[in-house]
């Protein structure tokens, strides 16, 4: 991963923007079924760039906060793509579900625990140290490089 990388905490109405600035390498943690206060205290604490749909809660949290304008998630992620310089990371490094960093998996002991298929077109897995789902780059990988790569077509993923 790469050093000094923003951190998001990412309001429950931006839910699968979350997922994507989590696919894209980015600690986004998504504040669901927390207060206002409690999602501006939080991310002060952390650190974090708050993105919200909500014009006033964006406004009480000043620089740190951005209010995202569009509804739309290919909209969403150009935003925040260039208002942040994100650049996302060639390997899948944090996990969709819960935020926390994945590690490489020995193939073996992926063996049980991922469809046959997938266990024997795979030579690299990945685990999450939080919640212990298990990654490959299967064929949807491909999928997120282009719809990423159609965000910025200068970038090479």
């Amino acid at each position: 991963m790469q050093p000094n990388r923003p951190k998001f905490a990412v309001d429950e109405m931006l839910g699968t923007l979350a997922r994507w600035l989590r696919i894209m390498g980015y600690d986004a943690t998504y504040e669901k079924g927390r207060t206002d206060d409690e999602i501006v205290d939080g991310a002060n604490a952390d650190g974090r760039i708050l993105l919200t749909r909500d014009k006033e809660l964006s406004a009480r949290m000043g620089e740190r906060g951005s209010h995202v304008a569009s509804d739309q998630l290919e909209e969403q992620l150009r935003q925040v793509w260039r208002d942040f310089n994100l650049r996302p990371d060639q390997d899948l490094t944090r996990c969709t579900i819960c935020n926390g960093e994945l590690e490489p998996m020995p193939v073996e002991e992926a063996k049980d625990k991922v469809p046959e298929g997938v266990f024997l077109l795979n030579q690299e897995f990945f685990r999450c140290r939080s919640c212990g789902k298990i990654y490959w780059h299967g064929t949807h990988w491909l999928n997120i490089k282009k719809r990423l790569a159609d965000l910025d077509p200068n970038q090479s993923l």
